[in-house]
């Protein structure tokens, strides 16, 4: 058996050994040639890290969306919005609940009204489409805040 699995190395090996060698040529992308060449700053969204010997903290090494909260918070803003969704009456399809988003689609949960009232149920909420509960039957609608040029193939 394990002759039989470096047959196939051998003759691989056999075939690489008469190919004439190219010329190894440094190659870049061209993705990096441009950040290389502007003269645009670095985003901040990273941190600058520690210094040696030094432990790091929170403003020091977060990035992206973790770092825009730090930030935020070092300003005294709240980036995001932890407040809970309207949960004294049931949506209908008349007068459905809003759940502001600046994105085409959002997870939302529910757990009823009043709220509690049952289990948590996740739902994709999603521009084109109401969703309604199925334990409760409340309806929820995204009003959806962002730019009008978010691609559908982003994801």
């Amino acid at each position: 058996m394990f002759a039989a699995a470096l047959r196939p190395a051998s003759l691989v090996a056999r075939r690489v050994a008469f190919k004439p060698a190219r010329a190894a040529v440094a190659a870049r992308a061209f993705s990096i040639s441009a950040a290389r060449r502007s003269e645009h700053p670095t985003p901040q969204i990273f941190g600058e890290g520690a210094k040696p010997g030094e432990v790091p903290t929170d403003e020091n090494q977060s990035t992206g969306l973790e770092r825009l909260q730090v930030l935020g918070a070092i300003e005294g803003v709240e980036v995001f919005d932890f407040a809970p969704l309207d949960s004294s009456r049931i949506g209908t399809l008349a007068d459905p609940i809003k759940v502001y988003s600046l994105e085409p689609e959002r997870i939302i949960g529910c757990t009823g009204s009043p709220a509690e009232s049952h289990e948590l149920l996740w739902m994709n909420l999603t521009r084109e489409k109401v969703r309604r509960c199925p334990e409760c039957g409340s309806v929820y609608a995204l009003d959806y805040q962002g730019s009008g040029d978010h691609h559908a193939e982003h994801h």
